[in-house]
């Protein structure tokens, strides 16, 4: 035992001995100081995803001379092309549910400088990697004003909407006058609404490959519902001789209180499926956006028979599916109720809107991991995780740590955070914008969409989870597996083909482990630089390479690496909230 120790300790000091005269990689020397020498330019594309065969439009701010263009798949080279205007075009292979990253770069002195960084989604459905955000305000608006958050929203890359609350009575969304949608409604909380506004954002999204869903709860009426034809013999009821039907309590102010609707009872399913077919005659969703209000805990059918709530769920979704093939449905799993029910039927992503307990980082990769497993990995995961609840109950910011923390997390183990709006989302009732993106967020969180998108073949589309054995060569950091402990990098391990994944996640500086980071307090990470790793290793590896959003807006960076014993032997250049090591094998 004493043998194998000692010779496990003179592999590493052999590799520790390599790095540190291993001084040839210049992608070792990046600070962030060199880079903010050069000038940074914005590049952007023209929409939110493009179907194989499209060509790209791309623009950036400003020129930046002596610069080329790299088109990049994972981290293999395309082709390049000089920089000479402000606006040019590019047609990716034919592949479909394809991510590249897009690097412009110069030399400088030698050493090449990335100066922008934009990522294109090639992928012919949207619920493939759902990239979901949300519209919550629909009264009188004019197009550029529509223009300009749609156009917000396709430079983070997102490629559907969730109109929340955008009806009139949850019974009957799309309010009619004679045969004709009326021209304005009031939603429950009492705003104002505008047709006009909803069929607006739907064009506009469509006209960049953005998708648009229907927000509705799959059961609910408000308390005027006779006056519709709605049957109290459809109702959840609290008792078992129908004299209390199961109610969701709202403000006084507000319209109505929700009461809740049978899913299972075919008369409400043909009745809330024809006021659908309704909002689909005149308004062009891609989709139904169902919303439930969680366990409702012990509720009975009119006739005073128990029902399992979550079981209800399955042949709604099933008759929904079957009354319109052609549309696109998704259910939120409050806290995971009903998922299994859910995702046993014909759904197209996996949304769970998460609650307590489940408010460790831990708990976000579990939930991914519950999906992916109730779903025969075919469904891609999108959290409703709301930043800062606690904080929004007054104004100010986001705290940007909490949020880029929050989103490494999903986006390491192949989620995607619901969050964007018109605002970005803090609260369960989605109008609440008291806080806003500071500068930093808004400079930085991009390039987090950005890297999930450019590196979406390695996130998102399959794999297995591992747990790679990773040593730090040189202390600078404290290492653990996943899941995350104070005061350490979480190592994430994933197998994707012939490549090791292994994420970075740093919590070295944290001041708790939990997500919603409630009153907005999660602290800055300090950045760690040219870290030497130890990875556990007997294949024989072609390369190694290494990226993150913190760093040269997610560029791929090849590695000198040497194999040291039973250890590949490399040294990262820079980790602050998420990087991402890639191990090819021959």
């Amino acid at each position: 035992m004493k043998r194998k120790n000692a010779s496990i300790l003179k592999s590493l000091l052999l590799a520790l001995l390599f790095i540190n005269c291993d001084n040839n990689d210049k992608s070792f020397n990046y600070t962030p100081e060199e880079v903010a020498t050069t000038t940074q330019v914005v590049v952007k594309t023209d929409k939110a995803k493009y179907a194989p065969g499209d060509a790209i439009a791309f623009s950036i701010d400003k020129l930046s001379e002596n610069s080329i263009i790299r088109y990049k798949y994972l981290n293999t080279i395309l082709s390049e092309q000089p920089l000479t205007s402000t606006n040019w075009t590019w047609t990716p292979p034919s592949g479909d549910y394809k991510g590249y990253l897009v690097e412009l770069y110069k030399k400088v002195d030698g050493v090449e400088v990335i100066v922008g960084t934009v990522a294109v989604d090639v992928s012919s459905d949207w619920t493939k990697f759902p990239r979901y955000g949300f519209l919550s305000e629909f009264g009188a608006m004019s197009e550029s004003q529509i223009t300009a958050t749609i156009d917000n929203l396709k430079n983070y890359h997102i490629n559907a909407l969730q109109y929340y609350d955008w009806g009139n009575k949850h019974h009957s969304p799309l309010k009619m006058n004679g045969t004709s949608p009326a021209t304005n409604w009031l939603d429950i909380a009492g705003r104002q609404m505008a047709f006009s506004t909803v069929k607006n954002y739907i064009d506009k999204a469509h006209g960049i490959n953005m998708a648009s869903m229907s927000y509705n709860l799959l059961y609910g009426a408000w308390s005027d519902y006779s006056v519709d034809g709605v049957s109290s013999q459809w109702f959840l009821y609290k008792d078992q001789n129908h004299s209390n039907i199961d109610k969701h309590d709202l403000p006084d102010s507000w319209q109505s209180d929700i009461l809740v609707t049978n899913p299972g009872n075919t008369d409400w399913q043909n009745y809330i499926f024809e006021k659908t077919n309704l909002i689909y005659q005149n308004l062009n969703f891609d989709g139904w956006h169902l919303d439930q209000l969680g366990d409702r805990g012990n509720v009975y059918d009119y006739n005073g028979n128990s029902v399992a709530l979550n079981e209800t769920f399955t042949p709604f979704l099933q008759n929904l599916k079957a009354k319109f093939p052609n549309k696109k449905n998704m259910l939120n799993a409050v806290a995971q109720y009903g998922q299994s029910n859910i995702l046993s039927a014909p759904v197209d992503v996996a949304y769970t809107e998460v609650w307590g307990p489940r408010d460790g980082y831990k708990d976000l990769a579990e939930i991914i991991k519950e999906n992916n497993t109730l779903s025969d990995n075919n469904l891609n995961t999108v959290l409703a995780a709301y930043m800062d609840y606690d904080k929004a109950n007054g104004t100010g910011f986001f705290n940007t740590p909490g949020v880029l923390l929050t989103d490494a997390v999903i986006f390491a183990f192949g989620g995607s955070h619901l969050e964007l709006g018109e605002h970005m989302l803090a609260k369960e009732y989605f109008p609440n914008n008291n806080l806003q993106m500071d500068g930093e967020l808004k400079k930085t969180l991009p390039k987090y969409y950005d890297f999930l998108v450019g590196y979406q073949n390695l996130l998102r589309d399959g794999g297995t989870f591992n747990n790679p054995v990773l040593i730090s060569g040189d202390g600078k950091v404290s290492l653990n597996s996943w899941p995350p402990a104070s005061f350490s990098v979480s190592v994430v391990g994933k197998k994707v083909g012939n490549k090791q994944i292994v994420h970075l996640i740093n919590f070295s500086n944290a001041n708790n482990l939990n997500w919603r980071d409630t009153n907005g307090e999660q602290a800055v990470p300090v950045i760690k630089k040219n870290l030497t790793m130890n990875l556990q290793n007997n294949q024989t590896v072609s390369k190694v390479w290494y990226a993150s959003p913190d760093l040269d807006g997610g560029a791929s960076k090849e590695l000198s690496f040497s194999q040291v014993g039973s250890y590949l032997v490399f040294k990262i250049p820079s980790l602050q909230y998420w990087g991402m090591i890639v191990v090819e094998y021959e």
